[in-house]
């Protein structure tokens, strides 16, 4: 069987068994009564509305297995804790333990992906079988199982989204990390359930690492090489970096950028020849559909489907938010699902995209084609060819060593201090990626941020730099967020979008780094804002699409691959006719579909829409101060609320209109 029906068949298996056998809280609500009445007994009337939080957070995740109710009770009375003094060493001992447990466990798990994640050689049947080694995924079993996530239960509240949004903004700082901290056990999942996860987002991000595209075996469709460099472009990434490269190189490079939506297109259709897959001598034909025999199986779907099944196996252990659409929203990103969509519907359908298609239209001298989602010629790279771009950074980091060496000169560049630009360049180690490049944060605080770029043979090309830069923002995000922090159980930002619009403050200067003049700052002004409202009009629709493809897949659990591919396109389809069709003049387009995120990634796309709009705020707090005391000021509050995050960073809430206001 192959891997990926391996997968598939077994994650299927786990989500029947966990439908079929939910757990259920073994404890009776006369048996909370009673250790609450215990409680009150041996510590007083002012203990009963802490006992009664503690005691029925605790009932709510007490399995069978884990004691009667004699047992229960006897646990709740020796381990309630009634003085603060207590609740404070309690607090402490577990911030520090669980730093160190879950750093050196996030270190282990780094090492076992290694050989996936970097460009270290031949990947062995061996390294495979460690990459699906999770051991985090048994940490939080355990601790319920020696009860040390019941004491921390007991003791300590879980609060809901609603309390926090209602209460946070008069919390402690105390508080405020005493309640993250107990986000790791608001829910309880078994080890084997995680694992399986684990395995299967694995499993989807290596299909993705190793889909690279042989650009110079592309031919038009009477057979003529189309003029492509000898360079494999990983899907989507390079790919959509590849297309907008060839803006303004005249009928020549209009060629190459219809030929590369042709490409992406046979992928989300599953018509791309299975042999142009990672094949460097292999000559095809994107403008052709493969023929059925030849083409590449419904994998990509396949893969979805195997995430979507494995997260899905978790949802009986979830009763607060039983969906993993809800776990993201809610508890990930702590915004509700449908106010993300209102804000990128705000987006989409607004009357600045609208003047603004018209614009890029004028300025391209022709009718918008749909790979024009990805028009590159707002930002300061307008008029620079890939050819010079790629001459000064190959030049300029030949090497991972090279770029290493340099991040305390870039780090300068962005702003800086040369003291904190060392102490930054310190904690960050560059490694040499597989795939198109990420940034793999610390999570203690003796550890490391990792930046890994993809610098091949002959020196870092452009779109590598340009990728390098942005992880290099998500690296220092995380070394201040966690590096700075007061309390470890606050480290990090809000959510994903968060850390996303801070790399974006960072790629947007890469031009300015190789000391490239990009014009007066009013231009520059004015070009960040329309190409920030067409990045986030572009991406805004891929985010529209992924959601509503987890949606259906909810909808329709027993989908085969054929059909959820099926539904992917209509989906995409329908999101194009409804928010892009209206500009562009062309229905029935399948291109949103194309992401990668949307089959390793499980629901992460909608952080980058939020992720540009967020940006386009923090950059305009920026202007006029210090961008690297700004920065570090705005990452040190820690993992606040999106919107008290935001209040403490710009001063108001996360909205589009700033945006739109200086698009227009």
């Amino acid at each position: 069987m192959p891997r990926f029906a391996l997968a598939l068949a077994l994650a299927a298996m786990m989500a029947s068994i966990a439908a079929a056998q939910p757990p259920r809280p073994s404890i009776p609500a006369t048996a909370v009564d009673d250790a609450v009445a215990k409680l009150v007994a041996k510590h007083g009337a002012g203990a009963e509305a802490r006992a009664r939080i503690g005691v029925t957070q605790v009932a709510q995740r007490w399995f069978a297995e884990d004691g009667d109710t004699a047992t229960f009770t006897a646990f709740c009375v020796d381990n309630f804790l009634a003085d603060e003094a207590a609740l404070t060493t309690a607090f402490d001992r577990l911030e520090l333990v669980m730093e160190q447990v879950d750093g050196h466990l996030h270190e282990v798990r780094r090492l076992l992906v290694t050989p996936q994640d970097l460009d270290t050689g031949d990947v062995s049947a061996l390294d495979l079988r460690l990459g699906d080694l999770d051991l985090a995924a048994h940490v939080d079993d355990d601790l319920f199982k020696t009860k040390a996530a019941f004491v921390a239960l007991l003791n300590f509240p879980v609060h809901t989204l609603a309390d926090r949004l209602a209460q946070g903004a008069s919390w402690s700082r105390e508080t405020w990390a005493r309640s993250r901290m107990m986000d790791r056990w608001s829910i309880r999942i078994p080890a084997e359930v995680a694992q399986q996860a684990t395995k299967a987002f694995t499993e989807a991000d290596q299909y993705i690492a190793g889909y690279n595209i042989q650009m110079d075996r592309l031919v038009d469709a009477s057979g003529k090489s189309l003029g492509f460099k000898k360079v494999a472009l990983i899907s989507h990434w390079n790919l959509r970096d590849e297309l907008k490269s060839h803006y303004g190189e005249g009928p020549d490079g209009l060629a190459k950028q219809r030929a590369i939506q042709k490409v992406m297109e046979r992928i989300v259709r599953q018509e791309i020849p299975k042999a142009a897959i990672a094949n460097e001598s292999f000559t095809w034909s994107p403008f052709k559909p493969a023929a059925a025999a030849d083409r590449e199986p419904d994998t990509r779907y396949a893969k979805l489907l195997a995430v979507f099944h494995a997260v899905r196996a978790a949802d009986p252990y979830c009763p607060t938010a039983p969906t993993f659409i809800q776990r993201r929203f809610e508890l990930d990103r702590q915004i509700p699902e449908q106010e993300i969509e209102k804000l990128l519907v705000s987006v989409l359908t607004s009357k600045e995209v609208r003047d603004l298609g018209a614009t890029i239209e004028k300025r391209l001298g022709r009718p918008l084609e749909p790979f024009d989602i990805w028009y590159s010629g707002f930002g300061s790279r307008a008029g620079k060819s890939e050819a010079m771009l790629d001459t000064m950074t190959t030049a300029k980091y030949p090497t991972v060593a090279s770029f290493q060496a340099e991040l305390p000169a870039i780090l300068t560049g962005l702003g800086f201090t040369p003291e904190k630009a060392r102490w930054l360049a310190d904690r960050i180690v560059v490694d040499p990626s597989r795939g198109a490049g990420h940034a793999m944060g610390p999570v203690r605080r003796e550890d490391k941020a990792h930046l890994r770029t993809r610098i091949p043979a002959g020196g870092m090309l452009y779109k590598g730099y340009n990728i390098a830069i942005h992880e290099l923002g998500h690296n220092v995000e995380q070394s201040f967020s966690l590096g700075e922090i007061d309390h470890w159980a606050m480290n990090g930002v809000p959510n994903n979008a968060f850390t996303e619009a801070l790399a974006f403050v960072f790629q947007r200067r890469d031009l300015e780094l190789l000391l490239i003049f990009t014009g007066s700052e009013d231009q520059k002004r004015r070009s960040e804002a329309q190409n920030d409202l067409w990045a986030a009009y572009e991406i805004g629709g891929v985010a529209l699409v992924d959601m509503a493809v987890w949606r259906y897949m909810y909808a329709h659990p027993d989908a085969t691959p054929a059909q959820l591919r099926e539904a992917t396109l209509s989906i995409a389809r329908d999101v194009w006719n409804r928010y892009y069709a209206p500009i562009f003049h062309v229905k029935d387009v399948d291109l949103l579909a194309i992401y990668s995120h949307m089959i390793s990634n499980g629901l992460y796309l909608p952080d980058y829409p939020l992720g540009h709009i967020i940006a386009f705020q923090l950059d305009k707090q920026f202007r006029g101060k210090s961008l690297g005391a700004e920065f570090e000021r705005v990452t040190r509050q820690g993992r606040l609320t999106p919107q008290l995050w935001m209040q403490g960073a710009v001063g108001g809430p996360i909205s589009a209109q700033a945006l739109l206001d200086e698009a227009r």
